[in-house]
């Protein structure tokens, strides 16, 4: 005979551990497969989706982000956290897709409030201390469904505006993860409108903007920051202005630099200037009479001749308002009146401040006059020495610069010396007061003109 034994009471407790465990697992990836079920059905069946589907999600959102909330209060319950951030992300995948272009089912969710349970345990999760990557899927996947919702339908985006700003958009923007500053930018984007961005030029609310400019300069390739500048920022001349003033010195030097230096979209839009809004225009005559105002300081001076591309930037700037202005009559175009007539432009004096920058760049540094002779800008600030009355001082500002590109430099001395006399060019300001130049004896000679009358 053989007597059964008793297993030992550690082992029952080992095994009845193990079973418990087992069952969790079980629930837990139940509990995954429902909202992955859901995320297939609304992907393909958006328009069929019902509230109860939506209402379902929201239960679900609600009990996690209180288990979420518990967790930041107390640490010791982060065993299962991952599992919970994993299906907070599957619940918000389910709905950036059921909104998403879909105006129905985006008033659906805002009417139970799922607006506001997604912009809570966003707050949650920005204040959760973990390293685990569920965590930043779900921040990431949060404010996808904010974006989507918000997109097209004006009262989400008030919505979200009145919950989120200003504190959530700051913080998000402060994110070390690109992925979550880029996805705020969208849904900041998608709710700037005129009035909001005005609100920026508050104390409080400036830190957003310059946020948004200092990310646009150190990530550009993050689309959203820059849409923000370029649609919205640089849309209100009060805004620019009062973040200029929160720059420091060097900062400003920067942020004028980039726009010139490092934009090609800014150097391509001259062939279509006319598009470009004349907040864009003032804009950049704003940096570009800082960089002049800076490189007239010997103390800034050599940072600024030593940046790389400034100076050829600024030639090719110059050649292409020079060439658009005789292409066609714009505000590039040299004019001349004898009336007194107010010119109201944001470009006005564009080329002008050119030619003073160059001129500056040139001041004895020998790289940079020489630069300017290999991109075949001598003749180029030659062809602007003449009164522009959409330029002032245009002619002052060529010859102050041919000195600074000759000084203690024989080749370009020489290269002038060799440029020959081709006659006297046309003068329309001579010519409408009737008279003419004529060049006798390698002497130039005034002459009045018979007008002839009109018929």
């Amino acid at each position: 005979k053989y007597q059964t034994r008793s297993p030992p009471r550690r082992k029952i407790i080992s095994i009845l551990f193990l079973k418990k465990e087992a069952l969790a697992n079980l629930l837990l990836r139940f509990t995954l497969i429902i909202p992955l079920l859901y995320f297939v059905f609304v992907f393909h069946f958006r328009e069929t989706a019902t509230e109860s589907l939506f209402q379902d999600l929201l239960q679900i959102l609600k009990k996690v982000s209180h288990e979420i909330e518990m967790t930041c209060q107390d640490a010791s319950t982060l065993a299962h956290l991952d599992s919970r951030l994993q299906l907070v992300s599957e619940c918000f995948r389910c709905l950036r897709n059921a909104c998403a272009h879909c105006a129905n089912n985006q008033n659906v969710m805002r009417s139970l409030g799922l607006i506001d349970a997604s912009i809570h345990v966003i707050q949650l999760l920005q204040k959760l201390e973990s390293d685990l990557e569920s965590h930043l899927t779900a921040f990431r996947c949060s404010l996808q469904l904010l974006g989507n919702i918000a997109t097209g339908n004006r009262d989400s985006q008030n919505s979200i505006w009145k919950l989120a700003f200003p504190s959530l958009f700051l913080n998000c923007l402060n994110h070390q993860d690109e992925k979550i500053i880029d996805y705020c930018s969208m849904v900041l984007f998608v709710c700037l409108n005129p009035e909001r961005t005005r609100q920026l030029q508050e104390q409080n609310n400036l830190k957003i903007a310059l946020r948004v400019f200092q990310t646009s300069r150190r990530c550009p390739e993050l689309k959203w920051t820059t849409l923000i500048v370029t649609n919205h920022l640089l849309q209100c001349p009060e805004l620019v202005k009062a973040l200029y003033a929160k720059l420091r010195d060097p900062e400003r030097v920067s942020y004028s630099h980039d726009f010139f230096g490092g934009g090609g979209e800014t150097r391509r839009g001259f062939y279509s200037w006319h598009r470009i809004p004349k907040y864009m225009f003032l804009f950049a005559i704003r940096l570009l009479d800082v960089l002049c105002e800076v490189t007239s300081n010997p103390e800034e001076l050599q940072h600024l001749q030593a940046c790389p591309g400034l100076l050829e930037v600024a030639i090719s700037l110059l050649k292409l308002v020079h060439l658009a202005g005789k292409q066609t009559t714009n505000i590039f175009t040299t004019t001349y009146s004898t009336e007194q007539e107010e010119i109201s432009h944001p470009a006005m004096g564009f080329k002008s401040h050119l030619i003073r920058l160059i001129g500056n760049l040139c001041y004895r540094n020998k790289g940079n006059q020489d630069k300017v002779y290999e991109l075949n800008g001598i003749p180029l600030i030659l062809d602007n020495c003449s009164i522009d009355d959409n330029n002032p001082f245009i002619n002052q500002w060529a010859v102050y610069a041919i000195r600074n590109l000759t000084e203690e430099n024989k080749k370009n001395q020489e290269f002038i010396a060799r440029m020959e006399q081709q006659g006297p060019a046309d003068n329309p300001v001579l010519e409408s007061l009737g008279l003419k130049i004529e060049s006798r004896d390698q002497k130039l000679i005034l002459k009045s003109v018979k007008r002839v009358p009109d018929p």
